[in-house]
């Protein structure tokens, strides 16, 4: 009963691990805790004895600091947080969408996400976000990217930045390769033959993302056999790009390299 109450403390009080938060940084006196969150003391007092009885505070002087047991509890407590505040800012990206194929070392990593936002079209308008993923892309000096679905107008676009010389490097499913092959066989040579290049080939992935150094933008199947073209997840700071880095690493561990048709 007692890890329960310890739990209750940290879980189902905002302030309570505010204060946690707040101490973790600096030792301080019960009115810097006052006046940091704009209380009284009839307020906080309550919550600052509680954590005391539970050991994850204590007083020292006149100053309140956090002890060894609360900087133990907050190291995983603050990993918690994240993922909840990750899903519940994009709730029904997550929720709506085939995840299926994303590992679950990806999953286990999904606050690294927590500053990327949904960029929505209108049923009018589905393929808007693209002109915000074509201005993007001009910015980026490499392009890494997984496509499991066939845009007609990709094949020029992505021989464009090989022309360039741009660092690129795809994976095609199966058959989004079968369909370029066959129909944009010039265009995949172009590819092929540009001095900064890569292509691989997968069985078959439900996903579809690029990560540049700019920016990651990833969009999902509502389920293994419907692509949901409306709904990207574009992110731009640091974690976002490692995270799209690191699921391009795994998906091309699972392909094999076209060098030529």
């Amino acid at each position: 009963m007692k890890s329960k109450g310890l739990l209750s403390i940290l879980t189902f009080s905002e302030k309570r691990k505010d204060i946690l938060f707040l101490l973790e940084e600096k030792p301080c006196t019960l009115s810097g805790i006052k006046d940091y969150f704009n209380v009284s003391s009839p307020e906080i007092s309550p919550r600052i004895k509680e954590m005391v009885n539970y050991n994850l505070i204590e007083k020292t002087d006149k100053h309140y600091q956090i002890t060894p047991i609360g900087r133990a509890m907050i190291k995983h407590f603050r990993p918690f947080l994240e993922i909840i505040e990750t899903i519940e800012k994009n709730e029904s990206f997550w929720e709506e969408h085939y995840l299926g194929d994303i590992p679950q070392s990806m999953l286990d990593n999904l606050m690294d996400l927590k500053n990327c936002e949904v960029v929505s079209d209108s049923l009018e308008n589905i393929y808007e976000s693209h002109k915000t993923f074509t201005e993007n892309i001009f910015k980026s000096s490499f392009l890494r990217g997984v496509s499991s679905i066939f845009i007609p107008t990709y094949p020029d676009f992505v021989v464009g930045m090989a022309e360039r010389d741009v660092p690129t490097s795809l994976i095609l499913t199966e058959k989004v390769y079968s369909k370029v092959r066959d129909e944009h066989r010039e265009k995949l040579e172009l590819y092929l033959n540009a001095p900064h290049t890569e292509l691989f080939v997968i069985d078959d992935v439900k996903i579809a993302f690029v990560v540049t150094d700019v920016f990651f933008s990833m969009s999902l199947f509502f389920n293994p056999d419907t692509y949901d073209p409306r709904d990207d997840l574009v992110g731009y700071d640091e974690s976002s790009l490692k995270w799209g880095s690191d699921l391009f690493d795994h998906y091309k561990g699972l392909s094999r390299q076209v060098t030529s048709i």
